[in-house]
């Protein structure tokens, strides 16, 4: 049976926080927990989900803010790209996979808004923290990103296909989730035929 995810948001901020969760073995990874992890720590409990993994698409603060109380909380391992969260017990990169009851979760490193950042890929959708956005793009003139990354990342979620839901790690765009082809209709940034033109679009 395929994964669900569930996403969460919270009137202190514009991120979105996920539940996946395997609705056989009723095993949970609960993702970014931002600032709210109360609000994903009862939704698990809502659904009578145990929350066995804790996974950062990156390291920056107001994606791992709630991180402590989830472990405090629970018995999950922190999974990670060591380049962004170098406390991981469950260090990801290109190609890992997270098993959860009968599903199995893909692991793509994506670097560019930082350089550990990861997307999930679970039946059909990704996670994609502040790689990619609904109409948008992460950012790429903060410290340790690199734009020339970003680029070539969107290039390789620009192969994905079509069907693709986009799960993004902030509420920015015009709908809470997209899908690739509306991206690759819609959003400006993942169109850019060229480095160059991406650039200049990205950072002016």
């Amino acid at each position: 049976m395929p994964l669900e995810i569930l996403q969460l948001n919270s009137a202190k901020s514009d991120n979105f926080s996920y539940l996946v969760y395997c609705p056989v073995a009723l095993e949970g990874m609960a993702v970014d927990p931002s600032f709210a992890p109360d609000i994903l720590l009862q939704s698990a409990a809502d659904k009578g989900v145990k929350i066995v993994i804790l996974a950062n698409t990156h390291g920056h603060s107001d994606h791992i803010a709630g991180n402590s109380v989830i472990l405090e909380e629970t018995d999950a391992r922190l999974a990670a790209h060591p380049l962004d969260v170098t406390e991981t017990e469950i260090p990801l990169e290109e190609g890992s996979t997270l098993s959860l009851g009968e599903g199995v979760i893909e692991v793509m490193h994506t670097p560019g808004h930082t350089p550990g950042s990861v997307i999930f890929k679970i039946n059909g959708g990704i996670i994609t923290g502040d790689t990619l956005f609904v109409s948008r793009c992460g950012r790429a003139d903060l410290a340790g990103s690199n734009v020339e990354d970003l680029y070539h990342s969107l290039q390789r979620i620009k192969r994905l296909p079509a069907p693709t839901k986009v799960y993004p790690g902030h509420d920015y765009g015009p709908m809470p989730v997209s899908t690739l082809a509306w991206e690759l209709e819609n959003n400006e940034f993942i169109r850019c035929p060229d480095l160059e033109s991406f650039i200049r679009l990205r950072i002016g």
